[in-house]
């Protein structure tokens, strides 16, 4: 196989894409008889082919990884090498090699993605992605940065005259508890998704109007999707309406909102009353 693109952008989607045909190979060959053993072989191998790919085309790099426990020791007291390093770097490459590992190890269920971002200390924008791939490698599909897909059509709801269904994004097992009742204040109706890859992945290509998590998640889990979100144009921010910030020594990012633009201040409005 030859080199790599250089640009980031479309580096990022060949190492999505990689990875991607990585576990797809790997699901293939498990099967899903035992699906611990797949979530754990999964993990691994998109960890592994995404690091090593990493140190062979940008070894000047630093990373932040959920699967690199080195990386992401910063704010402990065990602070490490591979910890400091990310905090004084001025590229950090944040990737979640596997995010929907439950939904990976199901037979049929193609909502979970291989996450690769770029932070940089000299990014224009609050939250330092310049770079980023979702993959959904059982979508057959890679949303990128490097062509990022057009602003999100209104969807059909959204067209008929007397007001718009607002389509929200939400976890399969672990939805805010006050989601509901949010649902019920906008107008929402509440549509069930697998990993945060996959949820923001639908709100980029208009499946769906909105994501909201508030029930506790860390940089990787968001990074890449969000640079992917915001290159198309779509709001993203904390429920509080603060900017979202990357590559912090806490790697804990609990919180989010990404919809379209048009709705952020209703859904910002809502979470005020909702998400006290």
């Amino acid at each position: 196989m030859g080199s790599p693109p250089m640009i980031d952008g479309a580096f990022a989607r060949w190492l999505a894409s990689r990875a991607g045909q990585a576990l797809l190979g790997l699901r293939a060959e498990m099967g899903f008889a035992d699906p611990g053993a797949l979530k754990s072989a999964g993990d691994k191998v998109s960890h592994d082919l995404i690091r090593t790919e990493l140190a062979k085309w940008r070894p000047g790099d630093a990373v932040l990884s959920e699967e690199d426990e080195g990386s992401r020791l910063a704010w402990a007291a065990e602070v490490n090498v591979g910890a400091v390093s990310r905090l004084t770097a001025d590229r950090v490459w944040i990737v979640d090699p596997l995010d929907g590992t439950r939904e990976f190890a199901e037979e049929q269920r193609s909502d979970w993605a291989v996450h690769v971002a770029l932070w940089s200390r000299t990014a224009p924008t609050p939250h330092g992605l310049v770079a980023g791939a979702v993959g959904l490698p059982a979508q057959h599909r890679v949303l990128a940065t490097d062509y990022p897909p057009a602003y999100p059509p209104m969807t059909v709801e959204a067209a008929t005259a007397g007001g718009r269904v607002i389509r929200l994004a939400a976890s399969r097992s672990r939805p805010p508890v006050f989601l509901s009742d949010l649902a019920e204040d906008v107008g929402a109706h509440l549509v069930p998704m697998g990993s945060a890859g996959a949820k923001i992945a639908a709100v980029v290509t208009g499946e769906v109007d909105a994501y909201i998590h508030a029930g506790g998640q860390y940089e990787w889990d968001s990074a890449a999707p969000v640079a992917v979100a915001t290159a198309t144009g779509l709001h993203a921010s904390r429920i509080d309406g603060s900017a979202l910030k990357y590559n912090e020594a806490d790697p804990r990012l609990p919180d989010l909102l990404v919809c379209r633009k048009d709705l952020a201040p209703r859904l910002l409005a809502a979470l005020q009353r909702h998400s006290g």
